[in-house]
């Protein structure tokens, strides 16, 4: 540990070896699920960051897991949000009442606003989101449509959802 702590990755690469199991354990059932991995790596990569905190004399383990927790909250945290927005931009695009014009005019108004916000947020942005939201793909297949990696359209489409956020603010609501 004090040779990590000093800065060699050879000694943190020994620790990384020794404790990732305990860690895809951790994280798994804690609910992470397919994302353990993703969840572990953030956790090892934050864990090595924070190497100045770790208080000497305590257990590496317990100060590892208790990173893998926080992450896994974490994830938890951002699966509800996201989850929240991908159910609000299903509802804009449910099929309406032709019959009622209201109705039609209101929809009509939400995707228009929605399309308006869309096209303000930077290219790399509004290229996750079309992908992810208005073509309904799926994340690995935005990923793949786009030639990125994964963990890159996540990180683009938080950064858009937090963007689009203020400008979407009652909209789906009205």
């Amino acid at each position: 540990m004090r040779r990590a702590r000093a800065g060699d990755l050879d000694a943190y690469a020994v620790l990384v070896a020794r404790y990732s199991t305990a860690a895809h354990r951790t994280a798994y059932l804690l609910g992470a699920g397919d994302d353990a991995k993703d969840v572990v790596q953030d956790a090892f990569v934050k864990g090595f960051r924070g190497l100045g905190s770790f208080r000497d004399g305590s257990g590496f383990r317990p100060w590892l897991l208790q990173i893998v927790a926080n992450e896994t909250r974490n994830l938890h945290r951002s699966q509800r949000r996201r989850g929240t927005y991908e159910l609000r931009l299903a509802t804009m695009t449910d099929t309406v009442d032709h019959r009622d014009p209201a109705s039609v005019a209101l929809v009509d108004a939400t995707r228009t606003a929605l399309l308006d916000a869309v096209k303000t947020l930077p290219e790399k942005d509004r290229l996750v989101v079309t992908c992810r939201y208005l073509l309904d793909m799926t994340e690995a297949e935005t990923a793949q449509t786009l030639g990125m990696a994964r963990g890159t359209v996540k990180s683009r489409l938080s950064r858009a959802l937090k963007r689009l956020r203020p400008m979407l603010e009652g909209v789906a609501d009205d």
